[in-house]
């Protein structure tokens, strides 16, 4: 199946002009969204300049919103009340109360609502009105690099969709907002908040799962046949390999970056992949995509762990807990504090 990509060359930024921008939150995504929408109107020619308004709870993020020269309110229903665009960049999990409760009920008609994350449309936790734009603007990677790829004039993969066409305009907004923070330089795709939830919640629950249980399972073996932990910490990831394979194959594509090994890994990762007995992996797959991701069960999971006695944190904090008794967790600690590395 093909999809449309968009370029600067399919966009206009005319659609923002004069209007009022507000983003609800200023931490991962928000700072490096609104730093690249100013620099582009900042240096576009013949356009109104938008007006930027910063919303946030008085913390750091909000320290740095001021330091950026922004300024920042922390009054969200004003804030919603006054937007033409409206980015909800906050936590997934503090999304529904936020918009649901301070944030919809003071929108203009015809707003656009922008979200970086498909979870909270896909699973219909937004309370939107028919007349109001819905838009997806989802950069495939943290803030962080989407401001330095920004700052140094290199596109970055992201996803834009349209969820509901309330004005008629949407789609002419959507790619403006994706020109604005530099994600057409590269190539925006054209997705879905279905497709982002499905793809984003499989691989965190399905794929790198999947290899953390490997690391896991194998560190254990290696270490009761008498392998050291020195030898299975660098060997397995402090060398830095995997990192090397994954930008390889970023760079070279995801087979062919094999070449650069040695015939002997060649043939032992072509030959163990194609033998491997996959059917329980298939089926744990299938589970994920289709009952937890698609069926809703993982969405229901951690809203109720959010509402329990120390919400997403204390359930994080007893995670961590766990795993850090595993083997390999134990083994690193040791061979992390001997050589005077972070801990």
């Amino acid at each position: 199946m093909t999809t449309r990509l968009f370029y600067d060359t399919d966009c206009s930024l005319e659609p923002l002009a004069g209007k009022t921008i507000t983003f609800i939150g200023y931490g991962n995504q928000g700072r490096a969204q609104a730093l690249n929408l100013r620099d582009t109107f900042s240096s576009a020619q013949n356009v109104t300049q938008p007006k930027i308004v910063i919303t946030n709870q008085e913390d750091s993020y909000a320290k740095t919103a001021e330091q950026d020269g922004f300024g920042y309110t922390t009054n969200w229903a004003a804030a919603a009340a006054e937007a033409d665009v409206l980015f909800l960049l906050v936590p997934d999990q503090h999304q529904p109360d936020l918009f649901n409760s301070h944030i919809a009920p003071n929108l203009k008609e015809t707003a656009c609502i922008v979200v970086a994350s498909g979870y909270n449309v896909f699973y219909k936790y937004l309370n939107f009105t028919s007349s109001n734009d819905i838009v997806m603007v989802a950069p495939r990677m943290v803030g962080a690099s989407v401001r330095s790829l920004y700052e140094s004039k290199q596109g970055y993969p992201c996803f834009v969709s349209v969820e509901q066409d309330g004005t008629g305009q949407a789609w002419p907004l959507a790619l403006a907002l994706c020109m604005a923070v530099g994600a057409t330089k590269g190539g925006a795709i054209e997705s879905s908040c279905r497709e982002e939830a499905l793809t984003d919640l499989f691989a965190e629950q399905a794929i790198w799962p999947t290899v953390i249980a490997v690391f896991r399972e194998g560190y254990k073996l290696l270490k009761e046949l008498g392998c050291s932990d020195e030898a299975l910490v660098h060997e397995m990831w402090l060398s830095k390999e995997p990192a090397e394979i994954f930008e390889s194959a970023a760079d070279q594509g995801f087979i062919k970056q094999l070449v650069g090994h040695s015939s002997v890994s060649q043939y032992g990762q072509l030959k163990g992949s194609q033998e491997m007995d996959v059917s329980w992996l298939k089926k744990h797959f299938e589970h994920v995509a289709k009952e937890r991701v698609l069926g809703g069960a993982f969405a229901e999971e951690f809203t109720a762990a959010e509402q329990k006695p120390g919400g997403i944190d204390g359930a994080l904090k007893k995670l961590y807990q766990e795993a850090e008794k595993s083997k390999l967790a134990v083994g690193e600690k040791r061979v992390r504090e001997r050589l005077g590395l972070k801990t």
